[in-house]
Protein backbone atom coordinates (compact mmCIF):
# COMPACT_ATOMS: atom_id res chain seq x y z
CA UNK A 1 0.00 0.00 0.00
CA UNK A 2 1.28 3.46 -0.95
CA UNK A 3 1.87 5.41 2.23
CA UNK A 4 1.82 9.20 2.29
CA UNK A 5 1.33 11.44 5.32
CA UNK A 6 -1.98 13.35 5.02
CA UNK A 7 -0.38 16.78 5.40
CA UNK A 8 1.92 16.39 2.39
CA UNK A 9 -0.74 16.84 -0.37
CA UNK A 10 -1.91 20.06 1.32
CA UNK A 11 1.62 21.44 1.51
CA UNK A 12 2.29 20.54 -2.14
CA UNK A 13 -1.01 22.15 -3.18
CA UNK A 14 -0.06 25.31 -1.26
CA UNK A 15 3.28 25.48 -3.08
CA UNK A 16 1.61 24.98 -6.47
CA UNK A 17 -1.06 27.53 -5.52
CA UNK A 18 1.60 30.23 -5.53
CA UNK A 19 1.91 29.84 -9.29
CA UNK A 20 -1.52 28.63 -10.42
CA UNK A 21 -4.43 30.97 -11.00
CA UNK A 22 -8.17 30.84 -11.63
CA UNK A 23 -9.90 27.56 -12.29
CA UNK A 24 -6.67 25.54 -12.17
CA UNK A 25 -6.03 26.57 -8.57
CA UNK A 26 -9.70 25.97 -7.69
CA UNK A 27 -9.67 22.43 -9.13
CA UNK A 28 -6.42 21.62 -7.34
CA UNK A 29 -7.63 22.88 -3.97
CA UNK A 30 -10.91 20.94 -4.25
CA UNK A 31 -9.15 17.77 -5.39
CA UNK A 32 -6.63 17.69 -2.54
CA UNK A 33 -9.07 17.11 0.38
CA UNK A 34 -11.10 14.65 -1.71
CA UNK A 35 -8.04 12.59 -2.68
CA UNK A 36 -6.59 12.99 0.80
CA UNK A 37 -9.80 11.68 2.37
CA UNK A 38 -9.73 8.65 0.07
CA UNK A 39 -6.07 8.05 0.94
CA UNK A 40 -6.80 8.27 4.65
CA UNK A 41 -9.80 5.97 4.34
CA UNK A 42 -7.58 3.35 2.68
CA UNK A 43 -4.97 3.76 5.40
CA UNK A 44 -7.67 3.41 8.05
CA UNK A 45 -8.95 0.24 6.41
CA UNK A 46 -5.69 -1.41 7.47
CA UNK A 47 -6.82 -1.31 11.09
CA UNK A 48 -5.51 0.50 14.16
CA UNK A 49 -1.82 0.95 14.89
CA UNK A 50 -0.73 2.13 11.43
CA UNK A 51 2.56 4.01 11.52
CA UNK A 52 5.32 5.07 9.15
CA UNK A 53 7.78 7.89 8.68
CA UNK A 54 10.35 6.99 11.35
CA UNK A 55 13.27 9.39 11.80
CA UNK A 56 15.82 10.10 14.52
CA UNK A 57 17.04 13.26 16.22
CA UNK A 58 19.81 12.92 18.82
CA UNK A 59 18.87 9.88 20.92
CA UNK A 60 15.14 10.01 20.18
CA UNK A 61 13.25 7.94 17.62
CA UNK A 62 10.48 10.07 16.18
CA UNK A 63 7.42 9.22 14.12
CA UNK A 64 5.76 11.32 11.43
CA UNK A 65 2.52 9.31 11.13
CA UNK A 66 0.73 7.19 13.70
CA UNK A 67 -2.98 6.44 13.45
CA UNK A 68 -5.65 4.87 15.60
CA UNK A 69 -9.41 5.36 15.74
CA UNK A 70 -9.08 8.62 17.67
CA UNK A 71 -6.70 10.28 15.23
CA UNK A 72 -8.50 8.83 12.20
CA UNK A 73 -11.77 10.43 13.34
CA UNK A 74 -10.13 13.86 13.46
CA UNK A 75 -8.34 13.14 10.19
CA UNK A 76 -11.65 12.44 8.42
CA UNK A 77 -13.16 15.54 10.05
CA UNK A 78 -10.34 17.85 8.93
CA UNK A 79 -10.53 16.64 5.34
CA UNK A 80 -14.30 17.24 5.28
CA UNK A 81 -13.87 20.66 6.89
CA UNK A 82 -11.13 21.59 4.42
CA UNK A 83 -13.31 20.58 1.46
CA UNK A 84 -16.31 22.60 2.67
CA UNK A 85 -14.13 25.61 3.49
CA UNK A 86 -12.34 25.51 0.13
CA UNK A 87 -15.66 25.41 -1.74
CA UNK A 88 -16.91 28.29 0.40
CA UNK A 89 -13.83 30.36 -0.53
CA UNK A 90 -13.75 29.63 -4.28
CA UNK A 91 -14.78 33.19 -5.16
CA UNK A 92 -11.77 34.63 -3.30
CA UNK A 93 -8.90 35.84 -5.50
CA UNK A 94 -6.36 36.33 -2.74
CA UNK A 95 -3.25 34.18 -3.08
CA UNK A 96 -2.10 34.89 0.49
CA UNK A 97 -5.39 33.74 1.97
CA UNK A 98 -5.77 30.66 -0.21
CA UNK A 99 -2.21 29.41 0.26
CA UNK A 100 -2.28 30.07 4.01
CA UNK A 101 -5.54 28.14 4.35
CA UNK A 102 -4.07 25.03 2.68
CA UNK A 103 -0.93 25.18 4.84
CA UNK A 104 -3.14 25.64 7.89
CA UNK A 105 -5.30 22.59 7.11
CA UNK A 106 -2.17 20.53 6.40
CA UNK A 107 -0.60 21.60 9.69
CA UNK A 108 -3.70 20.45 11.58
CA UNK A 109 -3.48 17.04 9.93
CA UNK A 110 0.23 16.82 10.69
CA UNK A 111 -0.44 17.54 14.38
CA UNK A 112 -3.22 14.96 14.62
CA UNK A 113 -1.10 12.14 13.19
CA UNK A 114 2.14 13.08 14.96
CA UNK A 115 3.52 10.03 16.74
CA UNK A 116 5.79 11.99 19.09
CA UNK A 117 5.83 15.27 20.94
CA UNK A 118 8.58 16.93 18.90
CA UNK A 119 6.73 16.32 15.63
CA UNK A 120 3.60 17.63 17.34
CA UNK A 121 5.51 20.77 18.34
CA UNK A 122 6.59 21.44 14.75
CA UNK A 123 3.02 21.32 13.46
CA UNK A 124 1.79 23.12 16.60
CA UNK A 125 3.93 26.11 15.62
CA UNK A 126 2.95 25.85 11.95
CA UNK A 127 -0.70 26.08 13.02
CA UNK A 128 0.01 29.45 14.63
CA UNK A 129 2.21 30.74 11.82
CA UNK A 130 -0.19 29.85 8.99
CA UNK A 131 -3.46 30.77 10.71
CA UNK A 132 -2.42 34.31 11.64
CA UNK A 133 -2.29 35.23 7.95
CA UNK A 134 -6.01 34.47 7.72
CA UNK A 135 -6.56 37.23 10.27
CA UNK A 136 -4.15 39.65 8.60
CA UNK A 137 -5.67 38.90 5.18
CA UNK A 138 -8.53 41.26 6.02
CA UNK A 139 -5.92 44.04 5.74
CA UNK A 140 -7.38 46.41 8.32
CA UNK A 141 -5.75 48.06 11.30
CA UNK A 142 -7.91 46.17 13.78
CA UNK A 143 -7.16 42.87 12.06
CA UNK A 144 -3.43 43.55 12.17
CA UNK A 145 -3.41 44.35 15.90
CA UNK A 146 -5.74 41.43 16.71
CA UNK A 147 -3.46 39.16 14.69
CA UNK A 148 -0.45 40.28 16.72
CA UNK A 149 -2.23 39.48 19.97
CA UNK A 150 -3.38 36.16 18.53
CA UNK A 151 0.14 35.26 17.39
CA UNK A 152 1.71 36.27 20.72
CA UNK A 153 -0.50 33.92 22.74
CA UNK A 154 0.05 31.04 20.34
CA UNK A 155 3.81 31.54 20.46
CA UNK A 156 3.51 31.42 24.25
CA UNK A 157 1.67 28.11 23.86
CA UNK A 158 4.47 26.83 21.64
CA UNK A 159 7.18 27.88 24.11
CA UNK A 160 5.37 26.12 26.96
CA UNK A 161 5.00 23.01 24.82
CA UNK A 162 8.69 23.04 23.89
CA UNK A 163 9.75 23.51 27.52
CA UNK A 164 7.46 20.69 28.59
CA UNK A 165 8.85 18.43 25.86
CA UNK A 166 12.42 19.07 27.03
CA UNK A 167 11.56 18.23 30.64
CA UNK A 168 9.48 15.23 29.56
CA UNK A 169 12.30 13.83 27.42
CA UNK A 170 14.79 14.20 30.27
CA UNK A 171 12.59 12.49 32.86
CA UNK A 172 10.99 9.78 30.72
CA UNK A 173 13.66 9.07 28.12
CA UNK A 174 11.08 9.11 25.32
CA UNK A 175 9.04 11.62 23.35
CA UNK A 176 6.19 9.29 22.43
CA UNK A 177 2.88 11.15 22.27
CA UNK A 178 0.46 9.25 24.47
CA UNK A 179 -1.02 9.33 27.95
CA UNK A 180 0.72 12.01 30.05
CA UNK A 181 -1.62 12.90 32.92
CA UNK A 182 -1.17 15.38 35.77
CA UNK A 183 0.58 13.30 38.42
CA UNK A 184 1.93 15.41 41.28
CA UNK A 185 2.16 19.18 41.60
CA UNK A 186 3.86 21.65 39.29
CA UNK A 187 7.25 21.40 41.02
CA UNK A 188 7.24 17.60 41.06
CA UNK A 189 6.11 17.20 37.46
CA UNK A 190 6.69 20.45 35.52
CA UNK A 191 6.68 18.72 32.11
CA UNK A 192 3.08 17.50 32.24
CA UNK A 193 1.81 20.82 33.62
CA UNK A 194 3.61 22.87 30.97
CA UNK A 195 2.27 20.65 28.19
CA UNK A 196 -1.21 20.80 29.76
CA UNK A 197 -1.13 24.60 29.82
CA UNK A 198 0.14 24.71 26.23
CA UNK A 199 -2.83 22.59 25.13
CA UNK A 200 -5.14 24.70 27.30
CA UNK A 201 -4.17 27.97 25.61
CA UNK A 202 -5.03 26.56 22.20
CA UNK A 203 -8.23 25.06 23.62
CA UNK A 204 -9.28 28.52 24.90
CA UNK A 205 -9.23 27.71 28.61
CA UNK A 206 -10.64 30.50 30.83
CA UNK A 207 -8.27 33.51 31.11
CA UNK A 208 -6.53 32.33 27.92
CA UNK A 209 -9.57 32.38 25.64
CA UNK A 210 -9.52 35.92 24.28
CA UNK A 211 -7.27 35.16 21.32
CA UNK A 212 -10.35 33.43 19.92
CA UNK A 213 -12.98 36.10 20.57
CA UNK A 214 -10.49 38.80 19.58
CA UNK A 215 -9.10 37.43 16.30
CA UNK A 216 -11.88 35.34 14.76
CA UNK A 217 -14.31 38.27 14.27
CA UNK A 218 -11.50 40.32 12.68
CA UNK A 219 -10.64 37.69 10.09
CA UNK A 220 -12.02 37.62 6.56
CA UNK A 221 -15.47 36.04 5.98
CA UNK A 222 -13.83 32.92 4.56
CA UNK A 223 -10.83 32.92 6.89
CA UNK A 224 -13.04 32.64 9.97
CA UNK A 225 -14.56 29.42 8.61
CA UNK A 226 -11.10 27.84 8.38
CA UNK A 227 -10.12 29.16 11.81
CA UNK A 228 -13.22 27.73 13.48
CA UNK A 229 -12.45 24.23 12.17
CA UNK A 230 -8.87 23.43 13.10
CA UNK A 231 -6.95 25.07 15.96
CA UNK A 232 -9.26 24.36 18.89
CA UNK A 233 -10.09 20.88 17.62
CA UNK A 234 -6.40 19.99 17.43
CA UNK A 235 -6.20 21.03 21.08
CA UNK A 236 -9.24 18.89 21.94
CA UNK A 237 -7.57 15.94 20.22
CA UNK A 238 -4.33 16.56 22.13
CA UNK A 239 -6.17 16.67 25.46
CA UNK A 240 -8.08 13.49 24.62
CA UNK A 241 -4.79 11.80 23.71
CA UNK A 242 -2.69 12.98 26.67
CA UNK A 243 -5.05 13.83 29.55
CA UNK A 244 -8.19 11.63 29.48
CA UNK A 245 -9.75 11.20 32.90
CA UNK A 246 -8.04 14.29 34.39
CA UNK A 247 -10.67 15.54 36.82
CA UNK A 248 -9.41 19.13 36.66
CA UNK A 249 -10.71 19.22 33.10
CA UNK A 250 -14.26 18.61 34.34
CA UNK A 251 -14.20 21.84 36.32
CA UNK A 252 -12.44 23.79 33.57
CA UNK A 253 -14.92 22.50 30.99
CA UNK A 254 -17.93 23.36 33.15
CA UNK A 255 -16.61 26.92 33.48
CA UNK A 256 -16.03 27.13 29.73
CA UNK A 257 -19.55 25.93 29.01
CA UNK A 258 -21.09 28.51 31.32
CA UNK A 259 -19.34 31.89 31.34
CA UNK A 260 -19.37 32.67 27.56
CA UNK A 261 -23.18 32.69 27.60
CA UNK A 262 -23.31 35.99 29.48
CA UNK A 263 -20.97 37.73 27.04
CA UNK A 264 -22.60 36.22 23.95
CA UNK A 265 -26.03 37.51 24.98
CA UNK A 266 -24.85 41.14 25.21
CA UNK A 267 -22.43 41.06 22.25
CA UNK A 268 -23.34 43.03 19.14
CA UNK A 269 -20.90 41.58 16.60
CA UNK A 270 -22.59 38.34 15.53
CA UNK A 271 -19.35 36.63 14.60
CA UNK A 272 -18.06 37.47 18.06
CA UNK A 273 -21.24 35.89 19.46
CA UNK A 274 -20.30 32.73 17.57
CA UNK A 275 -16.74 32.93 18.90
CA UNK A 276 -18.08 32.91 22.47
CA UNK A 277 -20.42 30.11 21.47
CA UNK A 278 -17.43 28.14 20.22
CA UNK A 279 -15.85 28.35 23.69
CA UNK A 280 -19.14 27.21 25.17
CA UNK A 281 -19.18 24.12 22.96
CA UNK A 282 -15.53 23.40 23.74
CA UNK A 283 -16.59 23.27 27.38
CA UNK A 284 -18.78 20.23 26.69
CA UNK A 285 -15.84 18.49 24.99
CA UNK A 286 -13.43 19.29 27.82
CA UNK A 287 -15.90 17.98 30.40
CA UNK A 288 -16.18 14.71 28.46
CA UNK A 289 -12.40 14.33 28.29
CA UNK A 290 -12.13 15.08 32.01
CA UNK A 291 -14.68 12.40 32.92
CA UNK A 292 -12.60 10.01 30.85
CA UNK A 293 -14.99 7.04 30.44
CA UNK A 294 -15.53 5.49 27.02
CA UNK A 295 -18.97 7.12 26.75
CA UNK A 296 -17.60 10.52 27.79
CA UNK A 297 -14.61 10.40 25.41
CA UNK A 298 -16.86 9.25 22.58
CA UNK A 299 -19.25 12.09 23.37
CA UNK A 300 -16.44 14.64 23.46
CA UNK A 301 -14.91 13.70 20.11
CA UNK A 302 -18.34 13.17 18.50
CA UNK A 303 -19.32 16.66 19.63
CA UNK A 304 -16.04 18.01 18.25
CA UNK A 305 -16.92 16.42 14.90
CA UNK A 306 -20.42 17.90 14.92
CA UNK A 307 -19.25 21.29 16.17
CA UNK A 308 -16.91 21.76 13.23
CA UNK A 309 -19.85 21.17 10.89
CA UNK A 310 -22.63 23.18 12.53
CA UNK A 311 -20.41 25.96 13.86
CA UNK A 312 -18.82 26.17 10.42
CA UNK A 313 -22.31 26.45 8.94
CA UNK A 314 -23.15 29.33 11.28
CA UNK A 315 -19.87 31.10 10.56
CA UNK A 316 -20.50 30.60 6.85
CA UNK A 317 -23.99 32.08 7.07
CA UNK A 318 -22.69 35.12 8.97
CA UNK A 319 -19.78 35.38 6.54
CA UNK A 320 -22.29 35.42 3.69
CA UNK A 321 -24.17 38.25 5.41
CA UNK A 322 -20.93 40.19 5.86
CA UNK A 323 -19.89 39.51 2.27
CA UNK A 324 -23.20 40.74 0.88
CA UNK A 325 -24.01 43.66 3.18
CA UNK A 326 -20.64 44.66 4.57
CA UNK A 327 -22.16 44.63 8.07
CA UNK A 328 -22.13 42.08 10.88
CA UNK A 329 -23.47 43.92 13.95
CA UNK A 330 -26.90 42.84 15.12
CA UNK A 331 -27.87 46.50 15.60
CA UNK A 332 -27.33 47.12 11.87
CA UNK A 333 -28.94 43.98 10.46
CA UNK A 334 -32.48 42.62 10.19
CA UNK A 335 -35.11 41.81 7.61
CA UNK A 336 -32.70 39.88 5.40
CA UNK A 337 -34.92 36.80 5.20
CA UNK A 338 -36.79 38.51 2.35
CA UNK A 339 -33.67 38.95 0.22
CA UNK A 340 -31.60 35.98 1.43
CA UNK A 341 -34.15 33.19 2.01
CA UNK A 342 -31.76 30.31 1.22
CA UNK A 343 -29.10 31.63 3.56
CA UNK A 344 -31.77 32.11 6.22
CA UNK A 345 -32.92 28.47 6.02
CA UNK A 346 -29.35 27.17 6.10
CA UNK A 347 -28.55 29.35 9.10
CA UNK A 348 -31.62 28.04 10.94
CA UNK A 349 -30.44 24.45 10.31
CA UNK A 350 -27.10 25.34 11.89
CA UNK A 351 -28.89 27.04 14.79
CA UNK A 352 -31.09 23.99 15.36
CA UNK A 353 -28.03 21.73 15.30
CA UNK A 354 -26.02 23.73 17.86
CA UNK A 355 -29.15 23.96 20.03
CA UNK A 356 -29.39 20.13 20.01
CA UNK A 357 -32.86 19.83 18.52
CA UNK A 358 -33.84 16.19 17.98
CA UNK A 359 -33.06 15.01 14.44
CA UNK A 360 -30.11 17.44 14.24
CA UNK A 361 -26.47 16.57 14.81
CA UNK A 362 -25.92 18.38 18.13
CA UNK A 363 -28.55 16.26 19.84
CA UNK A 364 -26.76 12.95 19.23
CA UNK A 365 -23.41 14.07 20.66
CA UNK A 366 -24.16 16.61 23.41
CA UNK A 367 -26.47 14.17 25.17
CA UNK A 368 -23.63 11.63 25.37
CA UNK A 369 -21.49 13.99 27.47
CA UNK A 370 -24.43 14.88 29.73
CA UNK A 371 -25.35 11.22 30.19
CA UNK A 372 -21.74 10.43 31.12
CA UNK A 373 -21.80 13.23 33.72
CA UNK A 374 -24.92 11.77 35.37
CA UNK A 375 -23.61 8.19 35.29
CA UNK A 376 -20.32 9.18 36.95
CA UNK A 377 -21.80 11.19 39.80
CA UNK A 378 -21.25 14.70 38.45
CA UNK A 379 -24.81 15.81 39.11
CA UNK A 380 -23.93 19.48 39.60
CA UNK A 381 -21.89 19.43 36.38
CA UNK A 382 -24.95 18.02 34.60
CA UNK A 383 -27.00 20.95 35.94
CA UNK A 384 -24.38 23.42 34.69
CA UNK A 385 -24.37 21.78 31.27
CA UNK A 386 -28.16 21.88 31.25
CA UNK A 387 -28.04 25.62 31.96
CA UNK A 388 -25.36 26.02 29.28
CA UNK A 389 -27.57 24.18 26.78
CA UNK A 390 -30.38 26.64 27.43
CA UNK A 391 -27.92 29.51 27.02
CA UNK A 392 -26.70 28.11 23.70
CA UNK A 393 -30.25 28.12 22.39
CA UNK A 394 -30.62 31.75 23.46
CA UNK A 395 -27.46 33.23 21.92
CA UNK A 396 -26.80 30.91 18.97
CA UNK A 397 -30.09 29.18 18.31
CA UNK A 398 -32.28 32.29 18.52
CA UNK A 399 -30.19 35.45 18.65
CA UNK A 400 -28.07 34.79 15.54
CA UNK A 401 -30.91 34.08 13.07
CA UNK A 402 -33.33 36.49 14.75
CA UNK A 403 -31.19 39.62 14.71
CA UNK A 404 -29.53 38.84 11.38
CA UNK A 405 -32.56 37.85 9.32
CA UNK A 406 -35.66 38.93 11.23
CA UNK A 407 -36.10 41.54 14.01
CA UNK A 408 -36.49 45.04 12.54
CA UNK A 409 -36.07 45.58 8.81
CA UNK A 410 -32.78 47.42 8.32
CA UNK A 411 -33.65 47.90 4.60
CA UNK A 412 -30.15 46.90 3.52
CA UNK A 413 -29.45 46.21 -0.16
CA UNK A 414 -28.79 42.47 -0.22
CA UNK A 415 -28.97 39.35 -2.34
CA UNK A 416 -28.03 35.70 -2.01
CA UNK A 417 -24.25 35.12 -1.75
CA UNK A 418 -22.23 33.51 -4.58
CA UNK A 419 -23.25 29.98 -5.59
CA UNK A 420 -20.11 28.40 -4.15
CA UNK A 421 -21.00 29.79 -0.71
CA UNK A 422 -24.50 28.32 -0.92
CA UNK A 423 -23.11 24.93 -2.02
CA UNK A 424 -20.69 24.82 0.92
CA UNK A 425 -23.42 25.76 3.37
CA UNK A 426 -25.77 23.18 1.84
CA UNK A 427 -23.17 20.41 2.29
CA UNK A 428 -22.73 21.35 5.95
CA UNK A 429 -26.50 21.53 6.48
CA UNK A 430 -26.97 18.11 4.87
CA UNK A 431 -24.34 16.63 7.19
CA UNK A 432 -26.12 18.16 10.20
CA UNK A 433 -29.32 16.40 9.16
CA UNK A 434 -27.72 13.09 8.14
CA UNK A 435 -25.84 12.72 11.43
CA UNK A 436 -28.90 13.78 13.41
CA UNK A 437 -31.21 11.33 11.65
CA UNK A 438 -28.71 8.48 11.28
CA UNK A 439 -26.20 8.86 14.18
CA UNK A 440 -24.68 5.42 13.54
CA UNK A 441 -22.82 6.97 10.61
CA UNK A 442 -20.82 8.94 13.18
CA UNK A 443 -20.88 6.41 16.01
CA UNK A 444 -19.11 3.81 13.84
CA UNK A 445 -16.07 6.12 13.65
CA UNK A 446 -15.74 6.73 17.39
CA UNK A 447 -12.69 5.41 19.25
CA UNK A 448 -14.58 3.15 21.68
CA UNK A 449 -17.29 0.58 21.17
CA UNK A 450 -20.54 1.46 22.89
CA UNK A 451 -24.24 0.85 22.95
CA UNK A 452 -25.91 4.23 23.19
CA UNK A 453 -29.33 5.25 21.92
CA UNK A 454 -29.89 9.02 21.82
CA UNK A 455 -33.53 8.78 20.79
CA UNK A 456 -35.13 7.43 23.91
CA UNK A 457 -38.16 9.05 25.52
CA UNK A 458 -36.23 10.59 28.42
CA UNK A 459 -33.62 12.34 26.27
CA UNK A 460 -36.11 13.61 23.71
CA UNK A 461 -38.66 14.93 26.21
CA UNK A 462 -35.99 16.53 28.41
CA UNK A 463 -34.43 18.34 25.50
CA UNK A 464 -37.74 19.46 24.00
CA UNK A 465 -38.87 20.85 27.36
CA UNK A 466 -35.58 22.70 27.74
CA UNK A 467 -35.84 24.22 24.27
CA UNK A 468 -39.50 25.13 24.70
CA UNK A 469 -39.01 26.99 27.98
CA UNK A 470 -35.85 28.67 26.68
CA UNK A 471 -37.77 29.95 23.66
CA UNK A 472 -40.61 31.06 25.92
CA UNK A 473 -38.13 32.97 28.12
CA UNK A 474 -36.65 34.71 25.06
CA UNK A 475 -40.07 35.75 23.75
CA UNK A 476 -41.19 37.03 27.17
CA UNK A 477 -37.97 38.99 27.76
CA UNK A 478 -38.13 40.43 24.27
CA UNK A 479 -41.77 41.50 24.60
CA UNK A 480 -41.08 43.05 28.00
CA UNK A 481 -38.02 44.85 26.55
CA UNK A 482 -35.83 43.12 29.12
CA UNK A 483 -33.66 41.23 26.66
CA UNK A 484 -30.25 42.97 26.27
CA UNK A 485 -30.56 45.23 23.20
CA UNK A 486 -28.08 45.13 20.33
CA UNK A 487 -25.88 48.16 21.00
CA UNK A 488 -22.99 49.37 18.80
CA UNK A 489 -20.28 48.65 21.36
CA UNK A 490 -17.30 46.38 22.02
CA UNK A 491 -17.41 44.28 25.19
CA UNK A 492 -14.16 43.21 26.82
CA UNK A 493 -13.80 40.46 29.42
CA UNK A 494 -10.43 39.10 30.54
CA UNK A 495 -8.74 40.74 27.56
CA UNK A 496 -9.36 44.05 29.34
CA UNK A 497 -6.19 43.23 31.28
CA UNK A 498 -3.90 43.26 28.24
CA UNK A 499 -5.92 45.57 26.00
CA UNK A 500 -6.67 48.31 28.55
CA UNK A 501 -5.06 47.82 31.98
CA UNK A 502 -1.54 46.83 30.91
CA UNK A 503 -1.29 49.37 28.02
CA UNK A 504 -2.58 52.19 30.25
CA UNK A 505 -0.18 51.20 33.04
CA UNK A 506 2.75 50.96 30.63
CA UNK A 507 1.76 54.24 29.02
CA UNK A 508 1.81 55.97 32.42
CA UNK A 509 5.12 54.31 33.33
CA UNK A 510 6.79 55.32 30.09
CA UNK A 511 5.42 58.85 30.35
CA UNK A 512 7.11 59.15 33.76
CA UNK A 513 10.31 57.60 32.42
CA UNK A 514 10.32 59.98 29.45
CA UNK A 515 9.75 62.95 31.78
CA UNK A 516 12.65 61.80 34.00
CA UNK A 517 14.78 61.28 30.90
CA UNK A 518 14.00 64.83 29.74
CA UNK A 519 14.98 66.24 33.13
CA UNK A 520 18.23 64.26 33.21
CA UNK A 521 19.03 65.31 29.65
CA UNK A 522 18.33 68.96 30.47
CA UNK A 523 20.52 68.76 33.58
CA UNK A 524 23.31 67.04 31.64
CA UNK A 525 23.15 69.56 28.82
CA UNK A 526 23.19 72.42 31.34
CA UNK A 527 26.19 70.92 33.11
CA UNK A 528 28.11 70.48 29.87
CA UNK A 529 27.24 74.04 28.87
CA UNK A 530 28.59 75.36 32.16
CA UNK A 531 31.76 73.26 31.79
CA UNK A 532 32.35 74.54 28.27
CA UNK A 533 31.74 78.09 29.43
CA UNK A 534 34.23 77.61 32.28
CA UNK A 535 36.91 76.17 29.97
CA UNK A 536 36.26 78.89 27.43
CA UNK A 537 36.69 81.54 30.10
CA UNK A 538 40.30 80.35 30.62
CA UNK A 539 41.10 80.57 26.92
CA UNK A 540 40.06 84.16 26.42
CA UNK A 541 42.73 86.85 25.91
CA UNK A 542 42.78 87.58 29.63
CA UNK A 543 42.32 83.98 30.75
CA UNK A 544 44.84 81.90 32.65
CA UNK A 545 45.49 79.59 29.70
CA UNK A 546 46.39 82.56 27.52
CA UNK A 547 49.28 83.71 29.73
CA UNK A 548 52.98 83.11 28.94
CA UNK A 549 54.53 80.44 31.19
CA UNK A 550 58.26 80.33 32.10
CA UNK A 551 60.23 77.18 31.14
CA UNK A 552 61.31 76.71 34.75
CA UNK A 553 57.76 76.76 35.95
CA UNK A 554 56.80 74.12 33.39
CA UNK A 555 59.69 71.86 34.45
CA UNK A 556 58.74 72.26 38.11
CA UNK A 557 55.18 71.27 37.34
CA UNK A 558 56.29 68.13 35.45
CA UNK A 559 58.61 67.11 38.31
CA UNK A 560 55.77 67.55 40.79
CA UNK A 561 53.43 65.33 38.77
CA UNK A 562 56.17 62.68 38.39
CA UNK A 563 56.78 62.68 42.13
CA UNK A 564 53.10 62.21 42.88
CA UNK A 565 52.99 59.28 40.40
CA UNK A 566 56.00 57.57 42.05
CA UNK A 567 54.55 57.96 45.53
CA UNK A 568 51.20 56.47 44.41
CA UNK A 569 53.00 53.59 42.70
CA UNK A 570 55.00 52.83 45.83
CA UNK A 571 51.91 52.86 48.02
Amino acid sequence: MFEIAPFIPFFIAAALGLFLRGWMRAVLFIAVPVIGLANLWLLGAGGAGIEFGHYAILDFNLLLFKADKLSLLFGYLFHIAALISVIYALHVRDTLQQVASMLYAGSALGAVFAGDLLTLFIFWELLALTSVFLVWARRSGRAYVAGLRYFTLHILSGLLLLGGIIFYGQTHGTLEFGQIGLDGNVLDNPASWMIFLAFGIKCAFPFFHNWLTDAYPESTPTGTVFLSAFTTKVAVYALARAYPGTELLVYIGATMACFPIFYAVIENDLRRVLAYSLINQLGFMVVGIGIGTSLAINGAVAHAFNDVIFKGLLFMSMGAVLHVTGKINGSELGGLYKKMPKTTVLCIIGAASISAFPLFSGFVSKSMVMSAAIKNGYDWVWLILLFASAGVFHHAGIKIPYFAFFAHDAKLPAREPPVNMLIAMSIAAALCLIIGIYPQALYSLLPYQMSYTPYDVTHVLTQLQLLFFSALAFVWLNLRHLYPPELPSVNLDVEWIYRRLVPDALRGLFNRLFALDNRLRSAAVGGVARLVEGVASHHRADGIMARNWLTGSMVAGVVLLLGIYLILGWL
